[in-house]
Parts: structure tokens; C-alpha cells; sequence
């Protein structure tokens, strides 16, 4: 258990959802740099067409096969498409690694949600990367395969707080996906790993932080956030040591270790020592969250009252 061989891109097939912009084309330029033959998976040709172009300056040999696809993953059809399409060029074998990084955050108020919103925000999380994990896994078994699945969840995959409400629940829900994955293709030999980044500073943030409310944002206002680059390294370090749960920095660490529950660890010497710092810390951490939060009420009334959200009536509980 000591002296395990690390898993090595060098020569296999890495497809990489959401590739054409931030984390996903972080994690295909370095799968690139080390060897690995890459497929990029996304919507918009333009920035597809571009960052192949990246990608191109970061190629190691002329063997490597460096190519994207445009489609849609949010249905099976369209996820059974687009790897089908990526195996054409590797003699029909799927990919040998799958990365799925589409996905995007869209803040708010729950008060100011409605069914279509919240419906878009797992749209936008658990269904931007659930129909590819499904056709992936359909693929490979049904060909006898082994390969990897690697989810990108969110350190709100672990806890959430204020204006998270459209985005954490898919989230929380990529972890559960991951969770019964990781047992249930025990019976394949088909590996599954999860990562959970904090900020990340891509375009997909400043878009975020457009509509985000400005209590949350005050609550971030001390995250400095990591690169595309950094979350990158982080990511694929710890599918590379075989790390069920993927963390990269302290507070990650700390959450994985406060709510692994029965995941398998990555280390249980570390966790015990990470697992100590949140039972003290992290009650802590949140009643201070929690006073920030009381602190903006008579703000966030007056937002309210601008937007006319309120009937006229009172209950008695807010008189």
C-alpha cells in the first residue's frame, strides 16, 4: 500500500469535458504536457477551435492526438455522440480517463428562485456531467474497458451557505453520483475519483460574481481563490495517487476529513490530524458565518422591499 505504482497519462486517451475555457482547459494543457492523447468536449466552436490551438503549443510529441468536438452533453444522446466521435480516432476504444468539467455556477437568493431557475441550476451542475459519466460507464462495460471517471464537485459539495442555493444541490449531488459509483464499478476495474476545488479564478468566476449576492461575497471576500492552473495540478495529483476524494489545500483537506463519512480516505494518519482541526474549527467558522449572515438583514429588507417581494402583511414571528 506504501510503494503503489502512480497512474501516468503518458500515451492514453484523456477526454475532457467543458475543455474549451478555465479548469477543463487547465487539465487538458498539463494532460497534454505529460504525454496524454486529448479530446476536448464543449459547446462553442470558436473557443474549442482556440483552445486547441493551446493545447497544440503544449504538445510533447507528434504522436499525441489532439483534437475537440462540439456537442451538447446535457442528454445521453448527445454524451453517447460525442464519445463516440472521440473513440473514431483511437480505432473505436473509449478514452482511458474521462474528466468531467463542465458546469457553471449561477448565485442567488432562494426567496428569488422559482422552479425553472432552480431546474436550470442542476441543469448547470449534476446534468452537465451525469449523462457522460452514464454513457462513459455504458461504453466501457458493455466493451469489456477499464478506465477512470473523475467528477469535479465543489468544496460546496461538502457544506453550503447563503446565495448557494441554485448551485450546491447538484453538487452535493455529483458526490452522491461518485459515491455509489465508486462501489458499484468495483465491478469493472473501472476507477472513480471526485475533486472538490474551492475558487477558482476563471472567466466562469467574474460571471458568477456578476449576480452573486454581496453578503456572499462578503463572506469571500478573504478567498483568494487558485488558477485554473494550480486546481489543475491539484486535480490530477490525486487521480494520479489513486485518491478517491481530491483536495489540494488546507481547507478542502479539512472538510474532506470532516465529512468523509464511510468514503474510502486517502490517508487516515492525515485525516485523523485534518478531522481534529474541523471538529474544533469548523463549528466555529460557521457561527461566524452565521453572524455575518444576521448582520445583513436589515440590508438584505430593504433589497427585498426595493423589488416589491413583500405582501404588505406581517406575522406575528417578524413583528
Amino acid at each position: 500500500m506504501f510503494f503503489k505504482s502512480k497512474w501516468d497519462p503518458r500515451g492514453r486517451h484523456c477526454y475532457v469535458t467543458g475543455g474549451s475555457s478555465g479548469l477543463g482547459l487547465a487539465l487538458a494543457v498539463l494532460l497534454t504536457k505529460k504525454g496524454a492523447h486529448v479530446s476536448i468536449v464543449a459547446r462553442n466552436e470558436e473557443r474549442l477551435q482556440k483552445a486547441l490551438e493551446t493545447l497544440e503549443a503544449a504538445r510533447q510529441t507528434q504522436d499525441q492526438v489532439l483534437k475537440y468536438y462540439s456537442f451538447a452533453l446535457n442528454s445521453e444522446a448527445g454524451a453517447v455522440a460525442a464519445i463516440e466521435a472521440a473513440s473514431e480516432a483511437h480505432g473505436g476504444r473509449s478514452p482511458d480517463a474521462f474528466f468531467f468539467c463542465a458546469g457553471k455556477s449561477t448565485p442567488g437568493f432562494f426567496v428569488e428562485q422559482d422552479e425553472a431557475s432552480m431546474r436550470k441550476g442542476m441543469d448547470e451542475t449534476y446534468w452537465a456531467q451525469a449523462p457522460s459519466a452514464l454513457a462513459a460507464a455504458k461504453r466501457m462495460v458493455s466493451r469489456r474497458e477499464k478506465g477512470k471517471l473523475v467528477f469535479i464537485s465543489s468544496v460546496l459539495g461538502y457544506f453550503s451557505m447563503i446565495g448557494y442555493s441554485p448551485y450546491t444541490p447538484g453538487k452535493f449531488a455529483i458526490r452522491g453520483l461518485a459515491e455509489a459509483l465508486q462501489s458499484e464499478l468495483i465491478l469493472y476495474d473501472i476507477d472513480v475519483h471526485v475533486a472538490f476545488p474551492g475558487t477558482i479564478l476563471s472567466p466562469g468566476l467574474e460571471q458568477e460574481n456578476q449576480v452573486k449576492p454581496k453578503v456572499t461575497l462578503k463572506l469571500e471576500e478573504t478567498d483568494d481563490g487558485y488558477t485554473p492552473e494550480v486546481v489543475a495540478a491539484g486535480v490530477l495529483k490525486g487521480v494520479r495517487n489513486g485518491d478517491f476524494h481530491i483536495t489540494y489545500e488546507l481547507l478542502g483537506h479539512i472538510f474532506r476529513a470532516s465529512t468523509a463519512g464511510s468514503s474510502p480516505r486517502n490517508s487516515y494518519l492525515t485525516d485523523i490530524f485534518y478531522g481534529l482541526i474541523g471538529y474544533v474549527g469548523l463549528p466555529i467558522w460557521r457561527r461566524s458565518v452565521d453572524s455575518t449572515v444576521r448582520g445583513h438583514r436589515p440590508e438584505h429588507e430593504e433589497y427585498l422591499s426595493a423589488r416589491g417581494f413583500f405582501t404588505g402583511t406581517t406575522s406575528e414571528s417578524t413583528k
